[in-house]
């Protein structure tokens, strides 16, 4: 008989944010053995196509930003689902990534008294994750700085870094070199699903602004709205600068490492993998973003030297022009912010989430096992390995 291997929990919604590093944890734990089951919420689930054939389950609804009987009812119906999933599938820990699929699967998994552990992506601690943090084993951060951790909870913290996606941990070790003296200047505009319209009404004319010198050497790649391209392009036209706009690019990994300067949101999958790509960037902060967590997402990657910050309200055509001239007539200052930003990158952020799981589980194996005249077969070191009875 084959012992079927232990299952780790992992649960995450709301968006991509959330759900990627959730199957980047997801793809480590199936390498070493043990069995991830996805727990999400109807939103969360639009995102759970790469799963492939992972075990998925959708909880009900939980938002707990409603109204407070709205949001209590909620919960505890998600929560009562949470519980019966967790006593059929019997898990060894639950990891929590974000989203309000986290909380319910959180506080079932502590009823039944199995090991808990959270993931923060940003460099604030997010909603669901401060309402988590005080009953939970283990939090794991993404930003060494990140705020409104709770001064108790830092003994139980742990810097593990935010995972990126394979393709672009991949490029890693492409060096960068700033644009040379006449020679083309790759500008990469990511305006993320939520942003692109600013980025689109603001970055075209600053461009426009540029020394003709300057925007001669242009090549420019920029995520638009679709209702936005043809403005843009029509702009781009007249200045004769080189362009190529899409609502989406599907090889961003690679036109990241081509580029020379980057205009983006300060997401946290953003930051990670301007990071690991160790390219220099222009980060436009989303305003009205819970907690404010992308200001502070930027301010991190700018305090080390990796970025420069402008501020939605301060973002306009002269002061994007004016920064945008002074970077390439610096070169240098492109190369020393490369080198900053890539200094702050962790390439191994799933591996180390996936040991930190994986320790919860070991703890709780070892303790049963402990109480037991014989550890169960298949369930001593998962870390490394399962074993067949």
């Amino acid at each position: 008989m084959i012992a079927r291997p232990p299952r780790i929990v992992l649960a995450a919604g709301g968006t991509g944010g959330h759900m990627f590093p959730a199957l980047a944890v997801a793809e480590v734990l199936k390498r070493r053995g043990v069995e991830p089951v996805l727990v999400t919420d109807d939103r969360g689930e639009r995102y759970a196509a790469p799963f492939g054939n992972i075990d998925k389950h959708v909880l009900p609804a939980a938002n707990v930003t409603r109204n407070k009987l709205t949001g209590a009812v909620n919960l505890v119906r998600a929560t009562s689902a949470a519980r019966k999933l967790l006593a059929d599938m019997r898990p060894v820990a639950v990891m929590g990534l974000g989203g309000y699929a986290t909380l319910p699967a959180l506080i079932a998994a502590r009823l039944r008294r199995i090991p808990t552990c959270i993931h923060e992506q940003n460099a604030v601690l997010g909603r669901v994750n401060r309402l988590s943090a005080g009953f939970i084993d283990r939090i794991a951060l993404s930003f060494a700085d990140t705020q409104r951790l709770a001064e108790g909870h830092r003994a139980k913290s742990v810097v593990t870094g935010n995972p990126v996606r394979a393709e672009v941990v991949a490029l890693a070790g492409v060096p960068y070199g700033p644009p040379g003296d006449g020679g083309a200047v790759r500008l990469l505009v990511l305006g993320g699903s939520q942003g692109a319209s600013v980025l689109s009404e603001v970055v075209p004319p600053a461009l426009a602004r540029l020394p003709e010198e300057i925007r001669a050497r242009l090549q420019v790649t920029q995520q638009c709205r679709p209702e936005d391209i043809d403005s843009v392009r029509d702009l781009y036209a007249r200045q004769s600068i080189s362009s190529e706009l899409a609502p989406f690019f599907t090889d961003v990994a690679a036109r990241l490492v081509e580029s020379h300067i980057v205009i983006a949101r300060a997401g946290a999958s953003t930051i990670s993998e301007l990071e690991v790509t160790g390219r220099p960037s222009i980060l436009v902060p989303l305003p009205g973003a819970m907690d404010d967590h992308q200001t502070a997402n930027a301010a991190s990657l700018a305090a080390s030297g990796g970025a420069w910050v402008i501020p939605q309200p301060g973002f306009t055509a002269e002061t994007v022009s004016d920064r945008i001239e002074a970077l390439v007539r610096n070169p240098d200052a492109l190369a020393v912010a490369s080198a900053a930003a890539r200094g702050r990158a962790t390439l191994d952020a799933a591996e180390r989430l996936a040991d930190l799981v994986l320790e919860l589980a070991n703890q709780r194996l070892d303790s049963r096992a402990a109480s037991t005249a014989e550890q169960p077969p298949g369930t001593d070191n998962l870390a490394r390995e399962w074993r067949v009875a």
